[in-house]
Parts: C-alpha cells; sequence; structure tokens
C-alpha cells in the first residue's frame, strides 16, 4: 500500500499531506487507506478506480452489468457465507447464467480481500473493480432490516456511519460536482429511492435504489448537515461543509415528510465561489450602466425580481461586491447566507427565535449601515420597513418574487407601501432568468444546412431568421439535440423616471408603465432572451422554454 500511495503522490491524484492523514487513521489497518482517502474527500473515486484498473488489470464493472439484489443474495447463501462479511469489505458476489461466479467492489484489488472471497467461492472467480454507485445499494440492502423497524435512533445512527452508506452519498455528491450539478434530489417512493440531479436548471434522474436503503441514505444526509435523525414528522434544514472528491464545499439539506418517507433536497455551494463579473452575467452594456449608476446614488432602494433559481443573489452579490471599498458600511440579513463576503456583515433569518426579515431589518438599522441588503421582501413589515430606511439616507437593495420588473411596483403597493412613498425611494428594477447556453459543439457550423428546413418549419413566421439550426435548439450532427452546458442571465431593466414616478403614485397598471420604459429603451425578458438565441448564445427552444411566448 506504501508503493501505491508513492504513486497515486506521483500521479498528483493524492497530496502528501492528505495521504499521511489517512496513513495515521489507520496504521492498525494499512489495507484501509484507500478507503480513507475517499471518504476524506481527498481523490474522486473515479480517478482512484481509472489508476486501480490500470495497475491490476481488473475490468470495471458497468452500472447495466450490475446483478438483481435477489441474485447476489442467492449466491451468498449457496456459498454458506456470512453477509456481514461482504458488507464490510463492500464486496457483491453472484452467478451468470453460465454459472460462473463473479465478485465487484472498489477494493478488488486487494490481496486478501481476493483470497477470501476464492475461499468462499471455491474456484476462481471473475474479479472487477466497482463503483460505490454500482455496489452500495445492494450492500446498503443487505446489511440493513426492513424499514418499518427502523425507527430506533440509535440503529439509525448506526446505519449512518457504515462504510457503503457512507460511500453511496459520497459517490453521489462526487458526480453532482462533476456534472455541474447545483442540487441534489433524493426522494423516496413505495418500492424505490430516486436520485436526481438538477443541472443548468434540469433536473435528470441519475440513480434508482431499492426502497429498503433509504432510512440509511436519510439518515447519512442528515447526520451530515447536524439535523435530528431520531425526527421524521417535521420538515428540517441543516447546512455543512464537506469535503469531497479534493474540492471543499457547502451544503444546504432541507428534509420534507412525504408518504414514504422523507424527501431531501441538498444545494451545492461552493466554499470558494467566485462571483461573476457584471459582464460576466449576461448583461447588456447599457444594462450595466443602468445598475451601476443606480447603486452609485447614496440612497434609495433597487429591487431585483425573478422566481427562485433565476440568479437574483448572484446578481446582488456582485453589486454588493462592487459597493464593498472598505469606505461604506454594508449589511445583510439573508434567507440563508449563500455566499461569504468578506468585509460585508451577513446575518442569516432565525426562524426559531422569530429573526425574520422584518425584525432583522429594524436592528440593522440601529447599526449606522450605508448599504442593506434584504434578502426578500415577502411581507407587509419588511416592505414598509425596508421603503422608510431607503427614506432616511440608505441605499437598499432587496429581492421580490414577481414574474416581471414592472410588477414590483404593484406588489409593493399590494404590501402596504404607499404609492407617493414607494415613487420617491425606487431607484431601478430588474427582472432575470437563466438560460442554458449552447456548448462549443452545438456551435459549430452546418454548412450543408441539415437540420434547417425542420428547424424554420417548428417557428412561427415571427421567428424564423437565416441562423444555423443549433440556434433553434434542434442540434446538429455532433451531439444530437440536447448540447447545453452552463447558463447565462437574461435580463430586463427599468430606470424609474419622472414620468414613471407619476405613474406609480396614480398607481397606473403595469401596462402603462411599460409603454413609459420603452421610451427609455426597455425592452423585455423575452426580447432579450431571442436576442441572445439570434446572437448564438442560447437557442430559440430554450428562450421560449424558459420565457414563454408573451413577456
Amino acid at each position: 500500500m506504501h508503493q501505491l500511495g508513492e504513486m497515486l503522490i506521483e500521479r498528483g491524484l493524492v497530496s502528501p499531506e492528505d495521504y499521511a492523514a489517512a496513513l495515521a487513521t489507520r496504521r492498525d489497518a494499512p489495507g484501509e487507506v484507500l478507503p480513507a482517502l475517499l471518504r476524506m474527500g481527498a481523490v474522486s473515486e473515479d480517478d482512484l478506480l481509472d489508476f486501480l484498473s490500470a495497475r491490476f488489470q481488473l475490468p470495471l464493472l458497468a452500472l447495466e452489468a450490475r446483478p438483481d439484489l435477489e441474485a447476489v443474495r442467492a449466491t451468498i447463501a449457496s456459498l454458506n457465507a456470512p453477509v456481514r462479511w461482504f458488507v464490510e469489505h463492500d464486496v457483491i458476489i453472484w452467478r451468470d447464467v453460465n454459472d460462473l461466479i463473479h465478485a465487484a467492489g472498489p477494493r478488488l484489488h486487494d490481496a486478501a480481500i481476493q483470497e477470501a472471497i476464492e475461499q468462499w467461492a471455491g474456484e476462481s472467480p471473475r474479479l472487477h473493480l466497482a463503483k460505490s454507485l454500482t455496489v452500495d445499494p445492494i450492500l446498503i440492502a443487505l446489511s440493513g432490516e426492513h424499514r418499518a423497524a427502523q425507527t430506533d435512533p440509535k440503529r439509525l445512527a448506526e446505519l449512518a456511519e457504515e462504510a457503503p452508506v457512507i460511500d453511496f452519498v459520497n459517490s453521489v455528491f462526487a458526480e453532482a460536482i462533476s456534472r455541474r450539478a447545483s442540487d441534489v434530489h433524493f426522494e423516496p417512493f413505495e418500492d424505490k429511492l430516486i436520485v436526481r440531479l438538477r443541472v443548468d436548471g434540469v433536473l435528470s434522474q441519475r440513480r434508482v435504489g431499492g426502497a429498503e436503503m433509504f432510512d440509511a441514505v436519510a439518515s447519512r444526509l442528515k447526520l451530515l448537515s447536524g439535523m435530528n435523525i431520531a425526527e421524521r414528522r417535521l420538515p428540517q434544514d441543516g447546512r455543512q461543509s464537506i469535503r469531497v472528491a479534493g474540492q471543499e464545499i457547502d451544503v444546504r439539506v432541507s428534509s420534507l415528510p412525504t408518504t414514504w418517507g422523507e424527501s431531501i433536497v441538498v444545494r451545492l455551494l461552493g466554499a470558494t465561489h467566485r462571483i461573476p463579473e457584471l459582464s460576466e452575467l449576461g448583461l447588456a452594456a447599457p444594462q450595466r450602466s443602468l445598475l451601476l449608476e443606480a447603486i452609485g446614488q447614496p440612497h434609495g432602494l433597487v429591487l431585483v425580481t425573478g422566481p427562485t433559481g433565476s440568479g437574483k443573489t448572484t446578481t446582488v452579490y456582485r453589486l454588493l461586491s462592487h459597493l464593498n471599498d472598505g469606505v461604506r458600511k454594508i449589511v445583510t440579513i439573508e434567507d440563508p447566507v449563500e455566499f461569504d463576503l468578506p468585509g460585508v456583515l451577513q446575518m442569516g433569518v432565525r426562524a426559531d427565535i422569530n429573526l425574520d426579515f422584518a425584525a432583522g431589518l429594524r436592528s440593522i438599522l440601529r447599526q449606522d449601515p450605508d448599504v442593506i441588503f434584504v434578502g426578500e421582501i415577502r411581507d407587509a413589515e419588511t416592505a414598509q420597513t425596508a421603503v422608510q430606511a431607503a427614506l432616511t439616507g440608505h441605499l437598499v437593495i432587496s429581492t421580490v418574487h414577481t414574474n416581471s420588473a414592472l410588477a414590483a411596483a404593484a406588489r409593493l403597493t399590494d404590501l402596504g407601501v404607499e404609492p407617493f412613498l414607494l415613487a420617491d425611494v425606487l431607484r431601478t428594477l430588474i427582472g432575470q432568468r437563466l438560460l442554458r447556453c449552447v456548448c462549443p459543439t452545438c456551435a459549430a457550423p452546418d454548412p450543408d444546412g441539415e437540420h434547417e428546413a425542420k428547424a424554420q418549419s417548428l417557428l412561427s413566421p415571427s421567428l424564423r431568421t437565416d441562423a444555423p439550426a443549433w440556434r433553434h435548439g434542434l442540434g446538429c450532427k455532433a451531439c444530437g439535440a440536447s448540447g447545453y452546458q452552463s447558463r447565462t442571465g437574461v435580463f430586463e431593466t427599468v430606470k424609474i423616471s419622472p414620468a414613471i414616478q407619476h405613474a406609480i403614485r396614480e398607481r397606473q397598471p403595469e401596462s402603462a408603465l411599460a409603454e413609459l420604459a420603452r421610451r427609455d429603451g426597455f425592452t423585455s425578458l423575452l426580447e432579450n432572451g431571442l436576442a441572445k438565441a439570434r446572437g448564438g448564445q442560447t437557442t430559440f427552444v430554450e428562450a421560449l422554454r424558459v420565457l414563454g411566448a408573451s413577456g
């Protein structure tokens, strides 16, 4: 194992410090050093297994070649072998249709494990290396009792610390990071556990396991995030910093009791998150100038609108970073604090002690701030306090959940803010969404126009252009119809002109505000999204999917 460690360090897969730390914890069991590195998050399992497969000439077991649970149970029973041994050593064993015995696991390179398997099998089995995601659903099912009996807190805590459970959860997180997922969904149903990843705003199913493994996985996730393992009747929230595949990440965990168990969603937050510049967010040059002008004012209210997951927090953090010059005092109240902003005083909402946005904002005003960020205006007290703060010499930035930027004015008046006060303090309205960008392969030229006729036939006449087919979301010969990679923002910005101030005081409808805004160059989210499609950053299909046909 020391030789393997040297090779891992030499190839840059593991740092000397991490290897020394793993070795120190496994002096009495040097064969456990590699699993220790994985559980420390010092190396990705994909990299490690690729290395071991080449080093020991062992094939990797593909997920689709994995046997079913009953085949493994039957084989272990026929060998008169203890189930516990296979669980402890992360090994599954089965007979194929030709009565040949196979064994697979992430540690099958270990000579001691190979020798033990040969003793149980009485013959030379075919050995495979396998990812934890491949074997752990079976191992967790083998080690667990029926989930109806798994209600004892002590037993749940034991399940959460079992090696197959730890490896399965770590492997899910490692895959999520490699695919740039923002959220991981663990969803229980009557007969299965489904794991889905949200990548670039779209959910896709990645794993399906047996229902019997859910309690163990849920307990592990709750233990990681500091939640109460025994409490399964009430929703819970937790947060923790973990290390996966050599990366430090923050995880925010939410549990929700459902018919068949707790639905658990894990949001992955980069601990060293770099906040994009305004030019990188997708804002056009005139929009950037408008925002910088608005936050350059000594007081007033700037509102960012859009649904959950539309990138509002990132936009606000960039504005705060721009303002964070060491001269101004900036204080925030957020739910939760998503990223650390050095030099900014950040406070999280605490529902358990009645510290909501309104209470937090009142306290912030006693801290002599220059700039205040209120995570969301969602009630009358917060709305009125935010407007009063803007009236009394503070620059207030906040978010509102509305479908358009201009709808924010009506939203605040609905919450009880007097229109004449709102008109006086409002500086700028920002609406935004996130669109998936086409990948470089999809953006490659299509000189023979193979897809163009089909693309044009699917679009309404007003959207038909001479743009290449990939701009219509129909893909290209290289990667088909699903070639998206990363996301960009699409924005609408409104400068509150004297004419719009007057319209707000008169409670005029959104359509009237829009007409006035257009005189100053306002364009809607849909118009900006279609412009990005014509420019090649995204596709018409994506723009219409996110923004709809009217906007």
